[in-house]
């Protein structure tokens, strides 16, 4: 297996027998979103449908796998989706055929979706790897290989030696699993470790969890399952850049 970072996403591409492309979090209506709380920005949505374009002709996969909040508002579906989601979709599906994990966001995003587009919640093993938005629990089939999920929008704030933070920027964290995370009788040999793998949110709104505070934030099962003896973290173009705690020491903060 291979993992190519594609910067220009974020977005990960997984290289085994299938070429898969796998973007997180495109929360596409977020501006109709953001005019609800008081903040009035233009679409960005056709920008952001080009930067997925750029992405699938960069790296050709055999797949394009939506990894769950695809769509924003909840729990209703605004105007601005029911206008553009068809299109955004179809453009996609167009150049390479597409699956959809469903996230916390994406109620009623089946009403876009062509047969067999839409994936199970608990996630789907496609190659090898497991696949998940990461608001619910994984399928039990998932443990025991690698987990790649969302949801969690994670970021890194670099630190210098006089304690400047730069700009949040859009991170990877990879880790193998807490022990205790496994299910009873889940029978996994241990030469088939469960490792699982955080991807960034796509969208440039989504805002993220400092991926310090991401085992403790609570804001899915898996997040608790992070080992942070084995916890690596990863800029969006694969740039290696050390554990989390390294990166954020706790005493510092």
């Amino acid at each position: 297996m291979h993992l190519r970072f594609i910067e220009n996403g974020p977005a990960l591409l997984v290289e085994q027998d299938r070429r898969v492309l796998v973007i997180a979090d495109l929360h596409m209506g977020i501006e109709s979103g953001l005019e609800r709380h008081g903040v009035h920005i233009a679409s960005r949505s056709a920008a952001r449908v080009d930067r997925v374009v750029a992405c699938i002709e960069e790296t050709e996969p055999d797949l394009l796998l939506l990894l769950g909040d695809v769509k924003h508002n909840v729990p209703v579906t605004s105007r601005q989706e029911y206008r553009e989601l068809p299109g955004v979709l179809a453009t996609f599906r167009d150049r390479v055929p597409i699956a959809v994990a469903p996230g916390n966001h994406d109620g009623g995003i089946g009403r876009f979706l062509e047969h067999d587009e839409l994936l199970l919640p608990g996630g789907t093993l496609i190659d090898g790897v497991g696949y998940l938005h990461g608001h619910t629990h994984p399928a039990p089939e998932l443990f025991g290989h690698l987990i790649v999920l969302g949801h969690h929008h994670p970021v890194v704030s670099l630190i210098d030696t006089v304690g400047c933070a730069a700009r949040a920027r859009p991170a990877y964290l990879y880790s193998g699993i807490d022990g205790a995370c496994l299910p009873e009788g889940a029978g996994v040999p241990p030469e088939r470790r469960t490792r699982l793998l955080f991807v960034p949110a796509f969208n440039e709104f989504a805002g993220g969890i400092d991926i310090q505070r991401l085992q403790k934030s609570g804001l899915g099962p898996l997040s608790r399952c992070i080992d942070e003896k084995t916890a690596e973290v990863f800029l969006a173009d694969g740039t290696y850049v050390g554990s989390p705690a390294t990166l954020c020491p706790a005493d510092d903060r």
